[in-house]
């Protein structure tokens, strides 16, 4: 009997945390109230998820999460054969493709646009260790936002606080790794080939800057499906800390 209580209590913690309500009052008071729940006594036997309990499991999730976003980005192909977050040739190149295309050079833009994706694969393996020390500092005050929050609120967390201090990390990374990858080789050449030219216009492009971006912009569309599938997915929680806290019983 005791055990049917337990289950049902931990199911509606799950459910007032998971589920989208229409207002954030709704949300707060269906959290507050699975607490509440939670933290009631079973007899003289204390059956309460703690706050520890609740920080621990959505460090565990964030964890989890970061870690196989970057073991995933990070490799061969990661980005360059995924079409979600491929890195195309910036905008700005189009010109550039348009008038060596009648020269005959558009294989090097080609390779120049796989080599762009090579550099933020080769850039993501670094960003893990950043996310997990910005997870080790989340406060109870987070994780509560998160947990009222939307199915990629830790998401949008990381990138209202992590975004500048991220793209400061990766830019010297990114940039060695454009350079090891043959990136900026080539896109020296093509530059060379273009603005040799007549009648072309000036390019003025930051390739490190373009290439930062879209990687971490990558990180962030990974990380928020990561997130997602730990709410709304049982098979999703892999430890049993996270079946706990996210009701999977």
């Amino acid at each position: 009997m005791k055990s049917t209580r337990r289950m049902f209590i931990i199911s509606s913690l799950a459910v007032a945390i998971v589920i989208h309500t229409h207002t954030a009052s709704a949300a707060e008071s269906l959290i507050n109230r699975g607490l509440d729940m939670l933290r009631k006594k079973d007899g003289n036997k204390d059956t309460s998820l703690s706050n520890d309990d609740m920080i621990a499991g959505i460090r565990e999730a964030l964890n989890l999460g970061a870690t196989k976003v970057a073991n995933q980005l990070g490799k061969t192909d990661g980005f360059n054969a995924d079409p979600a977050i491929h890195i195309p040739l910036p905008p700005k190149m189009n010109s550039v493709k348009t008038a060596l295309a009648r020269v005959g050079m558009a294989g090097s833009l080609e390779d120049l646009e796989v080599r762009l994706n090579r550099a933020a694969e080769a850039a993501t393996p670094v960003t893990k260790q950043l996310f997990l020390d910005s997870i080790k500092s989340m406060t109870m005050t987070d994780v509560a936002s998160i947990l009222r929050g939307n199915k990629d609120a830790a998401t949008q967390y990381f990138k209202r606080t992590m975004s500048p201090g991220l793209s400061t990390s990766m830019q010297p990374i990114v940039k060695q790794s454009l350079t090891e990858v043959g990136a900026l080789k080539i896109y020296d050449q093509v530059m060379a080939r273009y603005n040799g030219l007549p009648l072309v216009p000036k390019i003025d492009l930051n390739l490190n800057d373009y290439v930062v971006q879209n990687a971490m912009n990558g990180i962030f569309h990974y990380l928020g499906q990561e997130e997602a599938a730990i709410r709304d997915n049982p098979v999703a929680r892999t430890t049993d800390l996270l079946k706990r806290v996210f009701g999977a019983v």
